[in-house]
């Protein structure tokens, strides 16, 4: 009972650090007006991220391609590795590193946006593809845990979580992803 006690505590903690950091839940803000621009002016949200981070990734794409709180028209958005077909061709013929900027050289237009999710920010294929979304003219935004690590180097947005404790960081990923997909859904689509 009390190490399920101490992660709900951990779990808690991490986000009180996240409440009290208002240079941070502004660039959250930022990111959510950044992404109803880049839908309105007719562009797409792409997702990327490996293990339980691709898990994030592509539950986040279906927040904006179905719905999130209500009804409304889908919103064009994707993770880059549910096409397996793909990736294990990309990944065989090239290499794993090359999966997801391969597939932004083909589909990435300039507006649109990229968000990569990765705990440690130093995932080699992620940080190939924020690379390929900047020569593409693409707003790019990470989701990491403390630090950035090599992501904070080349993306527009951070968000760094302020944890070093992966599931921590995937909980915080996944709050701060909703609380995007809410200010997108409710800017572009306000209730009557």
């Amino acid at each position: 009972m009390s190490r399920i006690k101490e992660a709900i505590l951990q779990s808690i903690q991490t986000k009180q650090s996240i409440l009290n950091d208002a240079e941070l839940l502004k660039i959250i803000e930022d990111v959510a007006s950044a992404c109803s621009t880049a839908f309105c002016n007719g562009n797409k949200v792409l997702f990327c991220g490996n293990g339980g981070s691709a898990a994030d990734a592509q539950h986040l794409a279906a927040e904006f391609s179905g719905r999130f709180y209500y009804d409304r028209p889908p919103l064009p958005s994707e993770a880059l590795h549910v096409n397996t077909s793909y990736l294990t061709a990309v990944a065989n013929d090239y290499s794993y590193d090359e999966v997801y900027s391969r597939i932004i050289r083909g589909t990435g237009h300039e507006g649109d946006v990229l968000i990569g999710l990765s705990t440690s920010g130093n995932s080699k294929n992620v940080i190939r593809a924020f690379e390929a979304a900047n020569e593409k003219g693409m707003l790019t935004v990470a989701f990491t845990g403390q630090g950035g690590g090599k992501m904070k180097d080349v993306v527009d947005f951070l968000i760094p979580v302020p944890s070093t404790d992966t599931p921590r960081i995937q909980e915080s990923h996944i709050m701060i992803g909703h609380i995007i997909c809410e200010l997108v859904e409710s800017s572009i689509f306000p209730k009557q």
